[in-house]
């Protein structure tokens, strides 16, 4: 293997190099946090959007935070829950808040603090209830161990609070501080009310219980684990000897976690399982509500090849189910975030793309008939708020320009004249918290190089009420540095496909030279990498690679989630990698083709998780045209991925045996020709390090010179440890300075 002291060398003087005026330097980005951005604390819609509350600094008590209330249309100020009254008993200092959440009167409050990590997520620590009338302050489940509560919820009476504790849930009453189990089943197997690795991580479930609205009743996710194989990371450096670190972990084509719904009634404490489909190995239930009342239930169920989703409606006292609602696809179906009854549940909206667009339905009950709410020739990107009572659906869209995003807004009776929401003169792209009766948002808006403002506005007239953080020390910061512009392109591949992408050059360019270029890619289902957005440190990262004389390019390929409709999306179907290299390659040559002042003997190509993997395509595949990659945490074998995802995008491999085999990079490792850098952190859950090895394994047995850094217990964001950021991207700018 390549030696790394040239490297060390290299970070150490890029290091002392970058203290010059108008340069940024790896250690403003990910040591010293010089461009930082700020955004606001974490604020919540009170009295349907009349008022809201927001966490803020309290002099009193240095880096303690009070809760303070605004009217939404005056801007008065009113502290409702100080720091000094969330001091526990025998405690000098206040709770740290992580989160909080009132209660439906809004005289009671959720404290959420001392938190730690569950996969990706803080999802589980210690719950507090401030009493704003009595002005108690009491820990939720003290009998239970510290920091193992999760999602605790207000009874909609707001005399009790439901949580999870060690894969069981229980009820607390708040009056006499009774704990109630209402599951005792719960291992490290039997998961109730809340979720295993692969659910959590591919379907964005991790709350799994809901209070039924009359407070009676709660429904809640059982899984049963046995059978899923645990994945065994080993820690070698936290403890004298090693140790291995379990993970239940469904490969690609073995077996799943079984789902099912029950519903406890609480006056009984007995549970009702809803009765679905038997084989609840191989359907999933990624969503679950109530049906619009208190004696029904609404799910979401896929089948195994995740191309078929069922809206189930369930009798909550039976257990029997109906299904009301088909949606399906030859390649794959979405969960739907937005589904929502309407008309006393007379009805229900849907997203779907079945017309080639995803665009919201109005769906009656029973499913026998349904209008379409949105424009049928462009995607709908979000719902940003269904506003029933005025009749509106607000929503993100960008029918011009898949790289921005802007707020519409249509009426839910399905007469489609639409109004845009967004400033025109406001190109880049658009966010918003909507209050829930619709007249207040807030709003953030950024664009490539320009950090995020966040104002409070009135909708639907747009009209600034108030700026809550406008970054401008960061602004003024970068302003000084006088950074060439992120340009924004269309080129149409050699295949005839046109992509968008972004470019920067760098400082002082000149068209009559050639310049190295350096790819950033991604190119999979889950993320666009040509947004017009602030881009945060790997922004500032790519503007510093350009200061070193690089041209910096991204292309967004087919399959990616860009709002261009199914065809656009789902055309990787089972070709994942073959696709999406095929476009990035094409996208290249015709670059070349178009700006003779690239170079073609020097193109390099770097990108992170499934970026690492098209990076590895690109070498791979390409060889004749990408001479260095950069890769990290990459899928090198498709087989070695979940279940859930990987089956989802590609079909099951018992089917698509040649599919899998030529979407896995690890198979054409024989091909590299180019400068490989390959990163992997060892305590990686997602993309195990396992992956690595493979691939390394591979490139020994076909003589393949390459480069490789691990990094001890970190995870697929590889960033826990002291300077573990700043080191990566040292180690990459190095290896880009040497190779390209």
């Amino acid at each position: 293997m390549k030696p790394l002291f040239s490297t060390l060398f290299l970070v150490s003087m890029f290091s002392f190099a970058g203290a010059q005026d108008g340069i940024i330097t790896l250690d403003q980005i990910f040591r010293d946090n010089t461009y930082a951005i700020q955004y606001p604390g974490q604020s919540r819609w009170i009295d349907d959007g009349e008022g809201y509350t927001t966490l803020e600094p309290d002099m009193e008590y240095p880096g303690s935070k009070s809760i303070i209330r605004y009217n939404t249309k005056t801007g008065e100020k009113t502290t409702l829950v100080s720091a000094k009254s969330l001091i526990p008993d025998n405690e000098t200092k206040p709770l740290s808040i992580h989160g909080y959440h009132w209660s439906a009167d809004k005289n009671k409050l959720l404290i959420f603090t001392n938190s730690k990590r569950v996969w990706r997520r803080n999802t589980r620590g210690d719950y507090w209830v401030k009493d704003l009338e009595t002005n108690e302050l009491h820990q939720l489940g003290k009998s239970l161990p510290a920091s193992s509560l999760m999602f605790a919820k207000f009874s909609p009476d707001n005399n009790r609070v439901a949580y999870v504790s060690h894969n069981n849930l229980f009820m607390e009453f708040l009056a006499d501080h009774k704990i109630t189990p209402l599951t005792t089943d719960g291992t490290d197997k039997v998961i109730n009310g809340t979720f295993d690795w692969a659910y959590e991580e591919e379907f964005g479930c991790r709350d799994g219980f809901r209070w039924s609205p009359d407070g009676k009743k709660i429904a809640y996710w059982q899984l049963e684990a046995t059978g899923i194989r645990d994945f065994l990371m080993i820690n070698n450096t936290d403890s004298l000897y090693p140790f291995t670190i379990p993970i239940q972990y469904p490969k690609v084509g073995t077996t799943s976690s079984s789902s099912r719904v029950g519903v406890i009634q609480l006056d009984s404490k007995t549970s009702t399982w809803m009765k679905v489909n038997d084989d609840t190995r191989n359907n999933y239930i990624p969503r679950m509500d109530w049906a619009g009342n208190s004696e029904e239930i609404v799910l979401q169920q896929l089948n195994r090849h995740q191309n078929t989703n069922n809206v189930t409606i369930c009798n909550t006292r039976t257990g029997q189910s109906k299904i009301v609602y088909t949606d399906k696809d030859p390649t794959w179906v979405d969960v739907v975030d937005d589904m929502r009854f309407l008309d006393s549940g007379k009805s229900f909206t849907w997203l779907s793309e079945k017309n080639g667009w995803n665009n919201l339905y109005r769906v009656s009950r029973d499913g026998q008939k349904e209008v379409m709410i949105t424009p049928d020739n462009y995607d709908v990107v979000k719902i940003d708020l269904i506003d029933e009572k005025n009749g509106w659906v607000y929503y993100t869209a960008s029918p011009e320009n898949a790289t921005q995003r802007y707020l519409y807004r249509v009426k839910i009776d399905g007469h489609q004249k639409v109004q845009r929401i967004s400033p025109e003169g406001q190109k880049g792209t658009h966010q918003y918290d909507i209050s829930p009766n619709g007249k207040w948002a807030f709003h953030t808006f950024s664009n490539a190089g320009t950090p995020p403002v966040t104002s409070l506005v009135s909708l639907p007239d747009h009209k600034v009420i108030k700026v809550i953080t406008d970054n401008e020390s960061a602004l003024n910061k970068l302003k000084l540095l006088n950074l060439p512009p992120q340009e924004f392109f269309t080129i149409t591949s050699q295949e005839g496909v046109t992509l968008d992408g972004f470019m920067i050059k760098p400082p002082n360019f000149d068209p009559g030279k050639k310049y190295p270029v350096l790819f950033h890619v991604y190119g999979e289902p889950a993320g666009q990498t040509v947004l017009d957005k602030w881009g945060g440190r790997r922004y500032l990262y790519h503007q510093l690679v350009a200061q070193h004389g690089y041209l910096v390019v991204s292309i967004d390929n087919r399959g990616t989630p860009a709002p261009k409709g199914r065809e656009w999306r789902k055309s990787i179907y089972a070709k994942l990698g073959v696709i999406s290299s095929s476009d990035q390659a094409g996208a290249l040559k015709a670059l070349l083709g178009k700006y003779p002042f690239i170079d073609e003997s020097r193109v390099g190509i770097w990108g992170w998780s499934g970026g690492g993997s098209m990076t590895l395509n690109a070498l791979f595949r390409y060889p004749d045209i990408y001479k260095m990659g950069i890769s990290v945490a990459p899928v090198s074998n498709i087989m070695l991925y979940d279940n859930i995802y990987q089956e989802r995008y590609c079909g099951l491999p018992s089917e698509k045996q040649e599919e899998y085999y030529n979407s896995s990079p690890v198979n054409f490792a024989k091909n590299l020709e180019g400068k490989l850098l390959l990163i992997h952190g060892t305590g990686d859950d997602n993309v195990h390090y396992q992956s690595a090895e493979v691939l390394i394994n591979e490139l020994i047995r076909q003589n393949k010179i390459f480069s490789f850094m691990s990094y001890p217990n970190r995870s697929h964001g590889i960033f826990e440890g002291e300077n573990t950021s700043r080191h990566l991207y040292g180690t990459m700018l190095a290896f880009i300075k040497e190779n390209l």
